[in-house]
Order: structure tokens, then C-alpha cells, then sequence
């Protein structure tokens, strides 16, 4: 085995500690992130007449395009609670102005699911897109469209609660 010298063996522990220092800051500070830039925490809750939603979908659009590095989010509902992804794993959302948009839906299947058997298990694109069409709304239709439904959010460069009371 190869022994070393005493400055040597300070210059390795050296070594060893800054290559400590460095992992720790990808994993504390995200040098090592996906390069889309930081997202901060965003969730809430969704309300309708005083009721959460039970369950949707919610749509965070970039305010009047955005620039060039922002881009949307978008989060399930379960319960009335959200949180917000952008690239996956509720990462976040880019700070800035939104428009939103929220979904509630529960479509009957059961069309789609009959086609899936026939064809080997799989839903068709088209008969989920049927079904979702046909499905009653569990709110004010309006809040599907980002112009039509009002709701706005900002985004600051910190950990975000937004909340939604719906109306008619």
C-alpha cells in the first residue's frame, strides 16, 4: 500500500471536503437542476359555492404569452387541493402574471373502455376526448377558459399559496 505524506494526506482530506461542499450544493441550492430555471412551491385550495372541488384540473397560462423562459403549469385537484408542476414531481411554477384555468369533469368511460377491450386494452384518444366532451361540468363552465372564467394568479419568486373561490 502506498503511504503519503503528511502534506499529502491534508491535501486529499482537503480534496474530500470540497468535493463534499460541492455535492451539497446540488443537492441543497439545485446547481444541478434541469436547466429550465427555478420554479418556486405553488398550491392551493378550489372552492365552489363554499365546497372544494372534488377533483380537476388547473391550468396556470403565462399572462399575455410570457417571455421567452416562462412557461405554464398545471396541477391535479383532489379534495379542493392543488399544487402546480412544470416539468413534473410538483416543482413549481416560473414567478409571473397567469391566466387560469380550472376543469371538472367526471366522463363515463364505460364507451371508451368497451373500444380499449376490443382492441387490446388501450383507450383511443378520440373516445377519451368523446367522453370528456359529454361529461357534465361540476362548475361554471366559464372557468375552462383562461379569458372567459376571470381567474388570475402571481407567481413570486417564494413558496405560493392560491386559492380560487368559484361562483356562478
Amino acid at each position: 500500500m502506498l503511504e503519503l505524506s503528511v502534506p499529502a494526506r491534508r491535501a486529499v482530506a482537503r480534496a474530500r471536503s470540497l468535493a463534499a461542499a460541492a455535492a451539497a450544493c446540488l443537492l441543497v441550492a439545485g446547481c444541478g437542476d434541469d436547466g429550465l430555471g427555478r420554479r418556486y412551491k405553488v398550491a392551493g385550495n378550489v372552492t365552489y359555492k363554499g365546497q372544494p372541488v372534488s377533483a380537476g384540473s388547473i391550468s396556470f397560462y403565462p399572462a399575455g404569452g410570457g417571455s421567452a423562459d416562462q412557461r405554464g403549469a398545471t396541477g391535479v385537484i383532489k379534495d379542493g387541493y392543488f399544487s402546480l408542476s412544470t416539468q413534473g414531481d410538483d416543482d413549481g411554477a416560473f414567478p409571473g402574471d397567469y391566466v387560469v384555468a380550472i376543469t371538472s369533469r367526471t366522463p363515463d368511460m364505460s364507451a371508451a373502455q368497451e373500444n380499449a377491450d376490443k382492441i387490446g386494452g388501450l383507450y383511443r384518444q378520440e373516445d377519451v376526448a368523446k367522453a370528456y366532451k359529454k361529461a357534465p361540468s361540476a362548475i361554471p363552465q366559464k372557468y375552462e377558459s383562461p379569458e372567459q372564467g376571470g381567474l388570475k394568479a402571481k407567481v413570486e419568486p417564494r413558496s405560493n399559496t392560491v386559492n380560487f373561490e368559484l361562483v356562478d
